[in-house]
């Protein structure tokens, strides 16, 4: 069996740069109690290892970073890499907290392109709903309608001057597919894409992608990029698997298969990845799957 690892694969500069940020600010405040407004990145593992540097993660799907601000009365808050609206950037100042910013310097690219715009004008979103990005983004003003299909697209009320810009970590695909679909509403609509390069790269390397038998994918669950990369697999790629961590491959993905490629998401730590690969090209010579403990210590490496 060939083994593909596809590159580039793994993390991005924002997660880096949050996780940096997450290890800091432990660093410095030792004696507060520090506290991440959803997870800081969409991987549990992450999250799980961050609690090493006594950092709570406060996560509730059916609240918003708003409401979620309620559970936090003292200490240091972190914003996580997907951004935050001004309320609750001054909800967060209102209470006393410290805070520190993880917010992805793309995400904030695309909330400023939102901001000089809806001042004259309304603005679309694409993106997944009740994803924290989206969130961030469409709580900037109330002139901005997110939408994450047609029929969203089809119930949309009449809009002038519209801006139509989107979730940076959308699958390239179908991006283009709901602007195509929106500006036969909105014709002179001005459109701004903002898929981050990261997820636009790894994207387009599932893309470039030929013979391929199987194709495993690792990261979270919650992670949208991660997805997306499975999702825009299933285009050319007879098997697919999204997975975790080693401990969730077994032989049966591998019966019949001559070509097997492995990608991961932009949130998954690069220690689970090259477990799993480690894994793999050892069963490949022995045809024994040895899985190995995860090392919690390690995921922040």
């Amino acid at each position: 069996m060939e083994i593909i690892p596809v590159v580039p694969r793994g993390y991005c500069k924002g997660v880096y740069r949050a996780i940096k940020i997450a290890k800091e600010t432990a660093e410095q405040y030792p004696d507060k109690p520090i506290y991440m407004l959803g997870m800081i990145v969409h991987n549990k593992y992450v999250v799980e290892a961050c609690k090493l540097y006594n950092i709570k993660c406060i996560e509730d799907k059916s609240l918003t970073r708003l409401e979620l601000l309620d559970k936090i009365d003292n200490g240091v808050v972190i914003f996580t890499a997907h951004g935050v609206s001004q309320k609750v950037i001054d909800k967060a100042i209102a209470k006393g907290l410290i805070i520190v910013n993880a917010s992805c310097e793309d995400v904030l690219k695309t909330h400023q392109i939102i901001l000089d715009h809806i001042k004259h004008g309304d603005c679309i979103y694409i993106g997944k709903k009740n994803h924290p990005e989206a969130e961030g983004a469409c709580s900037l003003a109330d002139n901005i309608y997110m939408i994450s299909n047609k029929k969203d697209i089809d119930d949309l009320p009449q809009l002038h001057n519209v801006l139509i810009t989107n979730q940076t970590t959308m699958s390239i695909l179908e991006i283009q597919d709901l602007i195509n679909y929106a500006l036969q509403k909105f014709p002179s609509a001005k459109v701004v894409d903002e898929i981050c390069n990261a997820t636009r790269i790894r994207q387009q390397a599932i893309l470039n992608l030929k013979d391929i038998d199987c194709l495993i994918v690792v990261g979270d669950p919650n992670s949208n990029n991660t997805k997306k990369l499975k999702d825009i697999a299933a285009n050319s790629i007879p098997k697919i698997y999204m997975i975790e961590t080693v401990n969730d491959l077994n032989e049966e993905m591998f019966n019949g298969i001559n070509r097997l490629a492995i990608t991961s998401g932009a949130s998954t730590p690069t220690y689970l990845t090259e477990q799993i690969i480690q894994t793999i090209k050892e069963y490949n010579n022995t045809h024994i799957l040895n899985k190995k403990p995860i090392e919690i210590d390690k995921i922040l490496d």
